[in-house]
């Protein structure tokens, strides 16, 4: 077996990490095709897709609303022997409920119940929108699988 094949995480293991982890490197392509790379917070769905908010007239935004292929990255570790990660190739989609997502968000931003946050969420929300990101192709790496450790 190579070592790449060694390192690739079962679905069950990519969903663990997503749950574990809170920020993501959301990339969207530019107008002149250029990608537009940024942090963002996120939360998960139900069904365990990955939920983000920007304002409205964010750059991200303007990409999305015209081209709506974007590529996720969550990474977990800090040392080359602990590395995990999972980037997820997909489809940005509109999130109608936005509040829901900030609040899915400001809990994974946390660490705490979000309800006496609500205020807050729902201010900051008004000039926001939320995307929900169908998958299309993962690809995913656990450093530690190669010593074993995992």
């Amino acid at each position: 077996m190579n070592q790449r094949a060694r390192i690739v995480m079962t679905g069950e293991e990519v969903a663990t990490l997503l749950k574990e982890g809170r920020k993501l490197q959301l990339a969207t392509i530019n107008q002149d095709g250029t990608p537009h790379l940024v942090t963002m917070f996120y939360g998960l769905s139900d069904d365990g897709r990955l939920i983000f908010w920007t304002y409205a007239k964010a750059q991200k935004s303007r990409n999305i609303d015209r081209d709506p292929r974007v590529t996720c990255l969550v990474e977990v570790g800090d040392d080359y022997g602990d590395l995990r990660g999972a980037t997820i190739y997909g489809t940005a989609l509109p999130y109608d409920d936005v509040m829901d997502a900030g609040m899915r968000i400001t809990a994974r931003m946390t660490g705490q119940d979000p309800e006496p946050m609500r205020p807050m969420v729902e201010l900051t929300g008004r000039k926001r929108v939320a995307y929900i990101v169908e998958p299309g192709r993962v690809v995913s790496w656990d450093h530690r699988k190669l010593h074993g450790s995992s």
